[in-house]
Protein backbone atom coordinates (compact mmCIF):
# COMPACT_ATOMS: atom_id res chain seq x y z
CA UNK A 1 0.00 0.00 0.00
CA UNK A 2 1.28 3.92 -0.44
CA UNK A 3 0.51 6.32 1.91
CA UNK A 4 1.58 9.67 2.53
CA UNK A 5 3.22 10.63 5.39
CA UNK A 6 2.50 14.30 6.69
CA UNK A 7 4.89 16.26 8.23
CA UNK A 8 2.50 19.26 9.76
CA UNK A 9 3.41 22.86 10.14
CA UNK A 10 4.51 24.26 13.36
CA UNK A 11 4.78 28.16 14.19
CA UNK A 12 8.97 27.48 13.45
CA UNK A 13 8.04 26.39 10.20
CA UNK A 14 5.68 28.81 9.29
CA UNK A 15 7.94 31.44 10.50
CA UNK A 16 10.61 30.21 7.38
CA UNK A 17 13.02 28.65 10.27
CA UNK A 18 15.33 26.52 8.61
CA UNK A 19 16.43 22.88 10.11
CA UNK A 20 19.52 22.72 12.01
CA UNK A 21 22.00 21.17 10.25
CA UNK A 22 22.10 18.31 12.89
CA UNK A 23 18.91 17.91 12.20
CA UNK A 24 19.80 17.87 8.21
CA UNK A 25 22.27 15.26 8.63
CA UNK A 26 19.79 13.08 10.89
CA UNK A 27 16.63 13.69 8.21
CA UNK A 28 19.03 12.25 5.77
CA UNK A 29 20.19 8.98 7.11
CA UNK A 30 16.65 8.40 7.90
CA UNK A 31 15.80 9.34 4.25
CA UNK A 32 18.90 6.77 3.32
CA UNK A 33 17.26 3.65 5.46
CA UNK A 34 13.98 4.04 3.75
CA UNK A 35 15.31 4.18 0.41
CA UNK A 36 17.77 1.40 1.02
CA UNK A 37 14.15 -0.52 2.47
CA UNK A 38 12.77 0.44 -0.42
CA UNK A 39 10.38 2.25 0.98
CA UNK A 40 10.22 5.70 -0.30
CA UNK A 41 9.33 7.06 -3.32
CA UNK A 42 9.20 10.94 -2.91
CA UNK A 43 9.69 13.63 -0.44
CA UNK A 44 10.11 17.10 0.47
CA UNK A 45 9.62 19.77 2.09
CA UNK A 46 7.47 22.97 1.67
CA UNK A 47 7.86 26.36 2.40
CA UNK A 48 5.67 28.40 4.45
CA UNK A 49 2.18 29.43 3.34
CA UNK A 50 2.90 32.94 2.94
CA UNK A 51 4.80 31.78 -0.07
CA UNK A 52 2.23 29.89 -1.60
CA UNK A 53 -1.63 30.68 -2.70
CA UNK A 54 -4.72 28.71 -2.24
CA UNK A 55 -7.39 28.23 -4.65
CA UNK A 56 -11.24 27.94 -3.54
CA UNK A 57 -14.03 26.22 -5.71
CA UNK A 58 -17.91 27.39 -5.87
CA UNK A 59 -19.02 26.05 -8.68
CA UNK A 60 -17.55 27.60 -11.65
CA UNK A 61 -16.36 30.22 -9.68
CA UNK A 62 -12.64 29.97 -8.73
CA UNK A 63 -11.30 32.28 -5.92
CA UNK A 64 -7.56 32.59 -5.46
CA UNK A 65 -6.21 33.56 -1.92
CA UNK A 66 -3.01 34.10 -0.97
CA UNK A 67 -0.63 32.84 1.89
CA UNK A 68 -0.41 33.29 4.95
CA UNK A 69 -2.89 30.76 6.06
CA UNK A 70 -4.35 30.47 9.31
CA UNK A 71 -4.67 27.84 11.48
CA UNK A 72 -0.60 26.40 11.68
CA UNK A 73 -1.81 22.69 13.10
CA UNK A 74 -4.14 22.38 9.97
CA UNK A 75 -0.88 23.14 7.52
CA UNK A 76 1.68 20.69 6.11
CA UNK A 77 5.43 21.85 5.78
CA UNK A 78 6.80 18.17 4.52
CA UNK A 79 5.71 14.98 3.04
CA UNK A 80 6.51 11.50 1.95
CA UNK A 81 5.24 8.85 -0.64
CA UNK A 82 5.85 5.65 0.83
CA UNK A 83 5.04 2.38 -0.11
CA UNK A 84 4.93 0.11 2.94
CA UNK A 85 2.89 -3.48 3.35
CA UNK A 86 0.26 -2.06 5.70
CA UNK A 87 -0.03 1.28 7.99
CA UNK A 88 1.31 -0.50 11.16
CA UNK A 89 4.83 -0.82 9.31
CA UNK A 90 4.42 2.75 8.35
CA UNK A 91 4.19 3.50 11.93
CA UNK A 92 6.80 1.84 12.89
CA UNK A 93 8.97 4.08 10.30
CA UNK A 94 7.43 7.00 11.47
CA UNK A 95 8.47 6.43 15.41
CA UNK A 96 11.93 6.00 13.93
CA UNK A 97 12.23 9.27 12.32
CA UNK A 98 13.99 12.39 14.21
CA UNK A 99 11.55 14.99 15.56
CA UNK A 100 11.25 17.37 12.08
CA UNK A 101 10.96 20.43 14.22
CA UNK A 102 13.06 21.68 16.94
CA UNK A 103 9.80 21.45 19.30
CA UNK A 104 6.84 19.05 19.50
CA UNK A 105 5.47 18.20 16.04
CA UNK A 106 2.92 16.00 14.31
CA UNK A 107 3.63 13.41 11.75
CA UNK A 108 0.32 12.17 10.05
CA UNK A 109 -0.02 9.21 8.19
CA UNK A 110 -2.56 8.83 4.89
CA UNK A 111 -3.41 5.52 2.94
CA UNK A 112 -3.55 7.00 -0.56
CA UNK A 113 -6.41 5.43 -2.92
CA UNK A 114 -4.89 3.22 -5.63
CA UNK A 115 -6.47 2.25 -9.21
CA UNK A 116 -8.07 -1.13 -7.78
CA UNK A 117 -10.52 0.80 -5.13
CA UNK A 118 -12.17 2.85 -8.25
CA UNK A 119 -12.65 -0.53 -10.19
CA UNK A 120 -16.14 -1.29 -9.45
CA UNK A 121 -17.23 2.23 -10.01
Amino acid sequence: MRVMVIVKATTDSEAGQLPSRQLLTDMGKFNEELCAAGIMQDGGGLRPSAQGARVTFSGANRDVRHGPFDHTAELVSGFWIWQVKSLDEAIEWVKRCPNPMPGDSDIEIRPMYEMEDFANL
